[in-house]
């Protein structure tokens, strides 16, 4: 019998991602019995993830073998795989990232992984990327790291271009695009097979099939979105219209590739205060759960999701990834983050895309998706133009390189700006920026 892999977690103290770990271990039969570290530096939220993937372990007889550390290199030694999720004071640090540029007259979205904030964002979360790529190169230098981390592309360029652990970026994005899809079309969500290609929240669908006919659903898309409300995803829709094919993020996160978007789509920004009530809801359902409090069949509402409990899987594709590589399974992977090499062909060979893959016993190969219509390349180019000088700028320490990142970005078109936005966020994140310290350039 093959040997079951060593997994770890870290993050895992997160209350929706490591909700999200449990769910998707508690449903991957084929996974039971192998060991699950979970790795926090928050001990606190550590053990409340803990407490409740033991209840789980014990009453639905996995077997997993369960460790956790708030020491990462007590775990990563000889494991298999690493998922990775990490943020540094999140939401507080997000809504600076927000807030500031939109102070100097910025009138960008969101601010997450696109656009001025975006930078802050990647020079604050590569110093600890490249910390956990340098513990597994001496701790566990075969093993795959599977990232959730944002921004995600930037995030994986750091990883591919600086280390030499073997990564894939995931993100869930592209359902939103696929429920949006099924909504025009009146269909369901899971009768569609959807590819699409590009980059991470920047993926244009270039094939819209009937899971089980596979007809040709494209036209027919084409003819319904003619009609249907006016008012649904209009900046998503605009781009179809002038592109010609449909982009997968949603309005939000597309919004943060143009300068424009504000003129079709909201720019009042992430609801800090909503996601903040979640939060505590979802520790409550998780401290429920681990004490024995709530049965594990209790609900919760989970946003994009409806209703969960803690056997319904999260929809992420980390733990099929670890199964498809461990059995052999040659299964499809909806979406990818990946090094291009010829992937795309029309983009830069050492840039990341997110395209399907298929996983198979000898790892995860991403399929290839010949070119992009030349307008979507071309958006696409200069985004990966901007991710090169940020993730240069963070890992080198290079203040120059933070400004010229600022300045070629499209969502900045205002010198003025970008020099007071690189004053401004760079002394809030200064303390998070090791990369940086005793650094001076112009």
């Amino acid at each position: 019998m093959k040997k079951l892999p060593k997994i770890v977690v870290i993050g895992a103290g997160s209350a929706s991602f490591g909700l999200s770990i449990i769910r998707d271990a508690s449903t991957t039969k084929r996974l039971w019995g192998s060991e699950l570290f979970l790795v926090d530096i928050d001990n606190d939220s550590l053990l409340r993830t803990v407490r409740m993937a033991e209840r789980i372990n014990r009453e639905i007889r996995s077997d997993y073998q369960i460790r956790y550390s708030t020491d990462r290199r007590e775990a990563l030694r000889d494991t298999d795989f690493v998922i990775t999720s990490v943020a540094i004071e999140r939401n507080r640090l997000w809504k600076k990232d927000f807030e500031v540029p939109r102070k100097h007259g910025l009138k960008h979205i969101l601010g997450e992984n696109n656009g001025p904030g975006a930078v802050f964002h990647t020079l604050r979360n590569i110093p600890v990327m490249l910390e956990i790529c340098a513990d597994m190169e001496e701790l566990c230098p075969e093993a795959l790291l599977i990232n959730f981390t944002n921004p995600e592309s930037r995030m994986c360029l750091a990883i591919h271009k600086y280390t030499n652990v073997k990564a894939v970026g995931l993100c869930h994005q592209i359902g939103e695009g696929i429920r949006i899809i099924a909504t025009i079309l009146g269909r369901k969500a899971e009768d569609l097979d959807i590819k699409a290609a590009g980059l991470n929240h920047f993926t244009w669908v270039l094939s819209i099939r009937d899971r089980r006919t596979g007809e040709d659903l494209y036209p027919q898309f084409r003819e319904r979105e003619k009609d249907f409300d006016p008012e649904f995803e209009k900046l998503s829709r605009y781009l179809f219209h002038r592109f010609g094919l449909f982009p997968t993020s949603g309005d939000g996160h597309l919004g943060e590739f143009f300068p424009f978007a504000h003129e079709l789509t909201s720019d009042a920004g992430y609801d800090f205060t909503a996601d903040s009530i979640f939060r505590s809801d979802l520790h409550e359902f998780i401290d429920g759960i681990g004490s024995g409090r709530l049965s594990l069949e209790t609900r919760f509402p989970f946003p994009g999701q409806g209703e969960i409990d803690v056997f319904t899987p999260s929809g992420e594709q980390e733990l099929n990834i670890i199964q498809g590589i461990q059995f052999n399974t040659n299964s499809l992977i909806i979406s990818a983050n990946l090094p291009n090499r010829g992937l795309i062909s029309n983009l830069p060979a050492m840039s990341i895309v997110e395209v399907p893959a298929i996983v198979s016993g000898s790892g995860l190969n991403g399929l290839s998706m010949g070119n992009l219509p030349d307008g979507i390349a071309s958006l696409c180019s200069a985004q990966i133009n901007v991710q090169n000088l940020v993730v240069d700028a963070g890992v080198r320490g290079d203040r120059t390189l933070v400004k010229q990142a600022l300045l070629v970005d499209p969502n900045v078109p205002s010198a003025a700006a970008a020099e007071a936005v690189f004053e401004e966020l760079f002394e809030v994140n200064e303390p998070y920026l090791p990369q940086f310290q005793n650094r001076r350039s112009d």
